[in-house]
């Protein structure tokens, strides 16, 4: 292969691994902006909630740091490994996108706090599995997930108070 050719395959492979990371960002923060629909609102205002309960401004910038590197994990294995085990990962990651938009809507929009520990739970269990899948095909992406996970586990005992207590 000729100098100028295989200048041209680096171009094309950069390219390709930016609009890659582009897709799994884009993909994430579509999930994010549809959860943000749903704001709390009075009603959440008005439940009784335990006293370990975080104030309402750590959330945001919690999400957007978890949804950034959510994003950068998925990219992560995509980059890396295009066989069958990356592409069951990123089918879990996909669905785990999908209970964690569905939880905004059924907490806040529905104002169903039992269906939203339902959703949770099935979340979290979706988020430790796409953890464990992306460890093993990525550490670096694995290692992203972490603090998913331990946000996910206390938004689903957090849920669960809730629910107790209302």
């Amino acid at each position: 292969m000729q100098r100028q050719d295989m200048q041209e395959l680096g171009r094309r492979t950069r390219a390709r691994t930016v609009l890659g990371l582009l897709f799994w960002l884009l993909l994430t923060f579509l999930v994010a902006a549809f959860g943000a629909q749903f704001q709390p609102g009075e009603w959440y205002r008005s439940l009784a909630k335990p006293e370990w309960t975080p104030p309402g401004w750590i959330f945001a910038p919690v999400w957007t740091f978890l949804y950034a590197s959510m994003a950068v994990a998925a990219w992560l294995v995509w980059r890396d490994y295009r066989g069958r085990a990356a592409g069951i990962s990123l089918s879990f990651y996909v669905l785990q996108l999908l209970l964690n938009g569905l939880w905004s809507w059924s907490f806040f929009g529905r104002q169903s706090i039992g269906s939203a520990l339902v959703d949770i739970l099935g979340l979290l269990l979706l988020v430790g599995a796409t953890t464990l899948l992306f460890w093993r095909i990525n550490r670096p992406a694995g290692i992203l997930f972490i603090p998913y996970v331990l946000w996910v586990g206390f938004a689903t005992a957090l849920n669960f108070k809730i629910w107790l207590i209302n």
